[in-house]
């Protein structure tokens, strides 16, 4: 268990180091290519969904305390 934690663990550090060194020649290839409003449409889209789902789901939960006072 604890191997498994510390593979995993390592292959997210290792994705965080690589992610910044690929950046920069990931946004001159998207505003180069004018892909770069498909891009943050699609961080909107992902984004709201987020915050719709977060919304909807802190909603239940406060009807469920209610609904628990009330007991």
């Amino acid at each position: 268990m604890k191997n498994n934690f510390l593979k995993i663990a390592l292959f997210v550090i290792s994705l965080v180091m690589i992610i910044p060194a690929k950046a920069a020649s990931l946004e001159e290839y998207f505003y180069a290519s004018g892909k770069i409003r498909v891009v943050i449409a699609v961080a909107a889209v992902v984004l709201a969904g987020l915050i719709t789902y977060v919304i909807i789901l802190d909603r239940k939960v406060s009807k469920l305390e209610k609904r628990n006072k009330e007991s």
